[in-house]
């Protein structure tokens, strides 16, 4: 199942369980910790907390969530980052997340969502912050089907790689087209015959004989065309819809129904996981009837990370994050 950014308070999420930033004494704090106990408004967390505390930095507990969307909250404390000893604040901090996800797990939730832990008052610089919960997140995802969110409060704090952002901006700079330039491909060659006008320096397009020649000649479907494209990467389902950062159900019936067509951000999301070309996937999108586009700043970001050959799907929803586009997957 897929890991999904988001710019959400954390309180109104509903999901299976929120996680709490907390304190190892499980008191009402500041930041995260304070809005979900303001938010969940129960003297009965409070309570429940008080019969836990204390919970050592990288550990974790579960509460009800009371008065809160979600069903479940799971306190999970953080290190207090320390400059001196990065590498300890690390291994801590991956600890807590590892810890919080293993609950989940042992629960059977299907949805959890998590604030970038450590990252407020506890001092984590967030660019590292969110490193590490990109990277346990991944890892848990490789061998777990749940849907996880990490949910970003301050756009304004939001830091990813900059040497990264600086190659797809200059890719951007030097590909987008605004899309009032663009000429567009009004007919497809595979429905209509050329012939040229010799006092022209172009084709001109001439309409095949009748509805019925067009219709006898239709592309191969979506379904089929991307189930091939799977048979030819030699890859297995799991691999591709993990490697797509897309829900199990969703590709289920995508292989139940030969007729499906998914959204274009999904399609994306499949032609990332199989590594397609360029060409590739401007192939599986015209199946469907879409198509990369130069006017779209989304479209020119993955352009960027096809021709790059960089498939990582996490990585490039953090890019599509940044520019306040939609990512892909579910």
């Amino acid at each position: 199942m897929p890991f999904i950014i988001l710019r959400q308070d954390i309180t109104v999420m509903e999901v299976d369980a929120i996680v709490n930033a907390a304190n190892s004494q499980l008191v009402q704090g500041g930041g995260v910790c304070g809005a979900i106990f303001k938010a969940a408004n129960s003297d009965a967390l409070m309570l429940e907390c008080q019969n836990l505390a204390p919970v050592a930095s990288g550990n974790a507990v579960i509460t009800s969530a009371y008065n809160l969307p979600a069903k479940h909250i799971i306190h999970a404390v953080g290190p207090v980052y320390d400059s001196v000893h990065p590498e300890l604040s690390e291994s801590i901090l991956r600890m807590t997340y590892q810890s919080a996800l293993s609950i989940a797990a042992n629960e059977g939730f299907n949805s959890i969502a998590f604030p970038l832990i450590s990252s407020g008052i506890f001092g984590y610089p967030q660019e590292e912050a969110f490193r590490i919960a990109a990277s346990e997140i991944e890892k848990f995802l490789d061998n777990h089907e749940m849907t996880i969110y990490l949910t970003i409060f301050d756009k304004q704090s939001w830091k990813i790689s900059r040497d990264l952002v600086g190659d797809v901006q200059s890719y951007i700079d030097d590909n987008y087209v605004d899309e009032n330039l663009i000429s567009r491909e009004l007919y497809s060659p595979k429905f209509f015959e050329y012939e040229v006008d010799h006092k022209a320096k172009y084709s001109i397009p001439v309409a095949a004989n009748n509805l019925d020649d067009m219709l006898e000649n239709l592309d191969e479907p979506f379904v089929s065309t991307l189930f091939r494209y799977i048979d030819l990467k030699k890859m297995s389902d799991v691999d591709v819809y993990k490697g797509a950062n897309i829900d199990r159900k969703l590709f289920s019936k995508i292989r139940s129904n030969e007729n499906y067509i998914p959204s274009k951000n999904t399609i994306l999301a499949l032609a990332i996981s199989l590594h397609l070309t360029l060409d590739e996937t401007q192939h599986l999108l015209n199946t469907a009837g879409y198509s990369l586009s130069k006017s779209k700043v989304s479209d020119v970001i993955i352009e960027y990370f096809i021709v790059s050959k960089n498939y990582n799907i996490y990585e490039l929803n953090e890019i599509l994050f940044s520019y306040d586009q939609s990512l892909l997957g579910s």
